[in-house]
């Protein structure tokens, strides 16, 4: 601290987080990037943090990881290629309980190898247009898509931008970690379909219209098979131990010097906001680290830590699962960081946090972005409260924790 009380620090993400989780706020409607920009800012105008210090708690490999993947996934977008897959999907699916699942893996499989928000932001307005041209409930499919892009999101480092960061401060190489939570995305996401398939089956199959596909979308296939290779060698990269953040700008900028597309069609698809969100909320949280907030917080629970990693383990993930739908998962990584290196077997309970602050994020309509991105864009057709959401997420959450769990303590 730099003179500033913690009070100062505490009071000044306080008021941030009930920004930045009620964003229509009426007394201060600032919005989420804005809310941690303020705060961020905030933390230095009154002495909580240096600007030195300010600046040195951006973690850079996380944005530029970021940065690269939506960058490589706005190539994809520019070659049709999402609009091409919802078509696809659809014309296989052969009816609306079957599209329900494969919307579901489709989801998930995108997001195991991109951002699962950016695979929600695109997907979403095609399912529906579709699923609203067919006359079906939109509910089931909106659960689909955001849960299974959540779940899928789990294998790789570079599936979301909370395992992003836990890339860049665990050191973890990307193919065990892929080795490790591939099997819980798998494993996830064949529990979400059965109980989404418990859920709405008999809604469904009540519905007796057969899904009527849009005409083709054209596909740029140069582009296409660019962008495809290019993803193929930036896997190739993380496998062999590359940093990830430097393989995937590689990635983004090969792209840009042989993809022969306009650079202001790629950058005007990047989520700059989401971007400048990131690098606030790594300041807004330091501060209320340098305040002890961390460590007080983990006086409160490291009683039930007991011994061996196993144990911790359990007790930990069940911890970031509560933690991160309290102050969501990225803000949630921050704080615990430093508790991991006290605990037994380091890389289990990176691993597990990850597990757990990525499935987390099925339990409420906040818990995740990727739900944010999908429920809104439905607007008042969707008619998806808290409490509605809650009944189909608490079980998927539950279930999906206790398989994560059972495979990364006791069997992997």
């Amino acid at each position: 601290m730099n003179g500033s009380p913690p009070w100062v620090a505490v009071l000044i993400f306080g008021i941030a987080y009930c920004v930045i989780t009620a964003p229509k706020l009426r007394l201060l409607p600032l919005g989420r990037p804005a809310g941690a920009l303020v705060g961020a800012f905030a933390m230095v105008l009154f002495g909580v943090l240096s600007t030195d210090e300010a600046w040195r708690a951006i973690e850079p490999n996380t944005i530029v990881l970021l940065l690269g993947m939506m960058i490589l996934t706005a190539y994809l977008d520019v070659a049709g290629f999402f609009a091409w897959a919802a078509v696809r999907l659809l014309r296989v699916s052969g009816g609306p309980l079957p599209l329900m699942h494969a919307l579901a893996w489709t989801a998930g499989i995108l997001s195991a190898f991109l951002v699962n928000d950016t695979v929600c932001l695109l997907l979403t307005p095609l399912v529906l247009v579709s699923v609203r041209q067919a006359g079906l409930p939109l509910a089931p499919y909106l659960f689909a898509l955001c849960m299974g892009a959540n779940i899928g999101s789990v294998a790789t480092l570079n599936g979301n931008p909370q395992n992003m960061l836990i890339g860049a401060l665990s050191g973890d190489r990307f193919l065990d970690f892929m080795l490790h939570l591939a099997p819980v995305a798998i494993g996830g996401l064949l529990i979400l379909s059965g109980l989404l398939h418990l859920f709405f089956a008999r809604l469904l199959g009540r519905a007796l219209v057969r899904i009527a596909p849009p005409a083709a979308p054209r596909l740029r296939l140069g582009v296409l098979r660019l962008t495809l290779a290019v993803l193929g060698a930036m896997v190739v990269s993380f496998l062999s131990g590359a940093p990830l953040a430097f393989a995937a700008l590689g990635g983004a900028c090969a792209l840009l010097v042989v993809a022969r597309v306009p650079p202001r069609h790629l950058f005007h698809r990047v989520d700059w906001t989401l971007l400048l969100f990131f690098a606030s909320l790594f300041v807004l949280v330091e501060g209320i680290v340098r305040a002890g907030a961390a460590e007080w917080l983990y006086e409160a629970f490291a009683p039930w830590l007991g011994e061996g990693a196993r144990r911790q383990a359990t007790v930990f993930s069940v911890l970031a699962v509560v933690g991160c739908n309290l102050v969501s998962n990225v803000p949630f990584i921050l704080v615990a960081r430093p508790w991991i290196g006290g605990l037994e077997d380091p890389i289990l309970q990176w691993r597990c946090l990850a597990m757990a602050a990525t499935l987390a994020g099925n339990l409420t309509i906040l818990g995740s972005v990727a739900n944010l991105i999908v429920i809104e864009a439905a607007g008042k057709d969707a008619r998806i409260g808290f409490l509605d959401y809650l009944k189909i997420g608490f079980p998927v959450t539950v279930a999906t924790v206790a398989w994560g769990l059972l495979w990364l303590v006791l069997i992997a």
